[in-house]
């Protein structure tokens, strides 16, 4: 591609995009006509497979290596990002995990790498785009519709979603003058890897009875959403929590 489609090309850095609702947003956005960058933390081979199902597709992707929950890591990707595909317009930080375990059963390890990820690695991403993201551009968070329906097993994972929509709506002010916007999504139940494992049958039934719509989210209907705020039709929508949940809260 050349230098001048390089500047023209609005570019998105999807976090944690190699499997589940991260590749179906860099999916997504590419198809809407962005360059991506998909990060990963290990999973090279899933991220170069949603690299090449957005090249086949006829789109622009590459695949960067970053933890966010380190410093480094992060000011190193935004500057891969720069030198390949140009400076960027929308961040989506999708990166997380999901432990289930009750809050007495917590271990200090567990604690601290889910804190790490999901409230620092946000934090700093967003931190580095408050310099580096273009003006217009647009931030995306990831929360939960879990934080409000508070059942057991959930206590640290809501706790980090509840401090990442706090920096959403904090963030979304700081920004004032640069027409930027950032919001925050909150899916409920999604049929990903991350949701499924170790349930049984009877407890994903459960799980998709629970919303008025009767079944689980799926990657896509998240991309959906994602996709409007990062587009022209959300640009009014700012310092938001979208639940996108099917009803379920």
């Amino acid at each position: 591609m050349n230098t001048q489609a390089q500047h023209t090309t609005r570019v998105a850095l999807v976090t944690g995009a190699s499997r589940g609702i991260g590749a179906a947003v860099a999916k997504r956005l590419a198809a809407d006509g962005f360059a991506v960058a998909v990060n990963y933390a290990g999973n090279e081979a899933a991220a170069n497979a949603t690299v090449a199902a957005i090249e086949a597709e006829g789109g622009r992707a590459i695949a960067v290596r970053a933890d966010v929950a380190k410093v480094d890591d992060v000011k190193a990707m935004f500057a891969t990002i720069e030198a390949t595909l140009g400076r960027v317009d929308i961040l989506v930080n999708n990166a997380g995990i999901l432990p289930y375990v009750t809050i007495a059963e917590t271990s200090d390890e567990v604690f601290e790498r889910t804190m790490a990820i999901n409230v620092t690695g946000t934090f700093n991403t967003m931190r580095e785009a408050a310099s580096r993201l273009n003006d217009g551009g647009r931030i995306v968070n990831f929360s939960t519709s879990i934080l409000h329906m508070a059942p057991p097993t959930y206590g640290v994972y809501a706790a980090t979603k509840g401090a990442v929509e706090a920096l959403t709506r904090v963030f979304a002010k700081e920004l004032r003058g640069r027409g930027i916007t950032c919001n925050a999504v909150a899916p409920g139940p999604v049929a990903t890897e991350l949701f499924l494992t170790g349930k049984s049958d009877e407890q994903v039934q459960h799980f998709a009875k629970m919303a008025p719509l009767e079944r689980l989210g799926q990657p896509e209907d998240i991309a959906g959403v994602v996709a409007f705020l990062a587009g022209p039709d959300g640009g009014w929508v700012n310092g938001q929590v979208v639940r996108a949940n099917g009803g379920i809260a």
